[in-house]
């Protein structure tokens, strides 16, 4: 669901438009204020996670999520559009590390969780394609609202059932003082341990450079307001970076970034971001305004990319058994280059085969989900993984934010035509090309026998 949320939303943007006379220039903030609050919260939602519950916080940002859609759905003034989708996002940054860090701390290191998270990536790769599908389905036949409206029982009922299936909140302290005092002040100390200083200065950093990298091209580069965001992005970065060092429990201990592991996962999902946010946008407008298909046979299209990563979630594990995980890594990365570089040659008319090689890019793209998580959670302590898991997604939002930025601007730059989308799916294959040699590296430089 809450991967859903990046695409289903694109293809009401036009009928949203309409109904609420939104100005042109003021539509995007429906898409970007989501990014923005998504991609900003995500390392503190993570480290919430570890020290506040999972579970807990699992729930608690799916009810926010949800009660956010219904505002949504419900929204017939825009500003209240996209203050609801600010809150879904912020929802959505809760909800994702906490779902991840259940994954990687309810599972053993090993083949079991490489499966776990195989599966995780199978439903992620189905729903962000299935968003342009339901998207379209959606508006097509009922309303722009039911784009919203459509999260709020799934969100409810997974809110309501998650406390049978994913057990009992665990507890400290459980032998000791049970007093409203007691709970009182375990909760002030869960809150000292959250590093609020450390967790206002990151957030503000990671949100100012996703607001930076999607509003560069809307405005400018050169923009007064880019400018200063960017300025106060790096120095927020700078603050945070050195305050780390000082607290004693800190929200990120930059030890932790010592880990090959962690450096080499985040930065194969920044780039796995880059790609599949920026080419999932310039093929939905290829298709409608080069070729001049309805929003239903857009979704079509692309959903194969979807089938084959659900397929490729199922079957990667037992591939990575085989393999390893960073020679898998270079096989999927590998493919998503080849399937991009063919569609440097997509056709001016009609419907072609060469379309089909989105069923490559989608085994390469799940495979590099699916393998840059299982290199980032190994090693860490449980403790620490909710925040893997916002690290893992902060990178791979702040990957799709410059996608969605970089590739419709290269297009429109060399032609706003065909050429100009044969343009962006080679800046795309670059960028999994980036990734191949990046996991190539990681695989050469250990020996072969812990690559397996």
């Amino acid at each position: 669901m809450v991967v859903l949320d990046f695409s289903i939303v694109n293809v009401a943007l036009p009928s949203i438009e309409r109904e609420l006379h939104m100005p042109a220039d003021a539509v995007q903030w429906i898409v970007t204020g989501y990014a923005i609050s998504f991609g900003g919260l995500l390392i503190l939602g993570g480290r919430a996670a570890d020290l506040l519950g999972r579970r807990r916080m699992f729930v608690a940002g799916l009810i926010a999520f949800s009660l956010a859609s219904l505002a949504g759905g419900l929204a017939r003034d825009p500003m209240l559009l996209i203050a609801a989708r600010v809150v879904q996002g912020a929802g959505a940054a809760i909800v994702a590390p906490a779902a991840l860090s259940l994954i990687t701390t309810g599972f053993p290191e090993g083949p079991e969780r490489t499966r776990a998270i195989g599966l995780y990536g199978s439903v992620s790769s189905v729903g962000f394609v299935s968003g342009q599908v339901l998207g379209g389905v959606l508006v097509q036949f009922t309303s722009w609202r039911a784009v919203f409206l459509v999260n709020v029982p799934v969100g409810l009922i997974a809110a309501a059932l998650s406390p049978s299936i994913l057990g009992p909140v665990k507890t400290a302290a459980k032998a000791g003082a049970t007093t409203a005092a007691a709970k009182v002040s375990r909760a002030r100390t869960r809150l000292r341990r959250l590093d609020l200083r450390g967790a206002l200065l990151i957030t503000v950093a990671v949100t100012l450079v996703v607001f930076t990298v999607s509003q560069g091209v809307v405005l400018g580069w050169t923009s007064p307001l880019v400018i200063a965001a960017a300025v106060i992005a790096v120095v927020a970065a700078a603050v945070f970076a050195k305050a780390e060092t000082r607290h004693p429990d800190p929200l990120i201990r930059l030890s932790l970034l010592h880990g090959k592991g962690l450096r080499e996962g985040t930065t194969l999902t920044f780039l796995l971001g880059l790609w599949n946010g920026g080419e999932m946008l310039v093929l939905s407008l290829y298709l409608q305004q080069v070729l001049h298909e309805s929003p239903l046979f857009t979704g079509l299209v692309i959903a194969p990319q979807g089938v084959v990563g659900f397929m490729m979630g199922m079957l990667g594990p037992r591939l990575a058994g085989r393999i390893g995980i960073r020679r898998l890594l270079v096989v999927t990365a590998g493919a998503s280059a080849i399937g991009f570089l063919v569609l440097t040659h997509l056709p001016a008319t009609g419907y072609s085969p060469v379309l089909f090689v989105v069923t490559l890019i989608g085994f390469g793209t799940a495979g590099t989900a699916m393998g840059s998580t299982v290199l980032a959670s190994r090693g860490m302590a449980d403790a620490d993984q909710g925040l893997v898991g916002g690290m893992i997604n902060t990178s791979r939002q702040i990957g799709a934010a410059v996608g969605a930025a970089l590739l419709p601007a290269v297009a429109q730059g060399v032609s706003g035509g065909v050429s100009g989308d044969r343009a962006a799916m080679l800046t795309a294959a670059v960028a999994a090309l980036a990734a191949t040699a990046v996991a190539w590296r990681a695989a050469h430089l250990i020996p072969a026998r812990a690559a397996s």
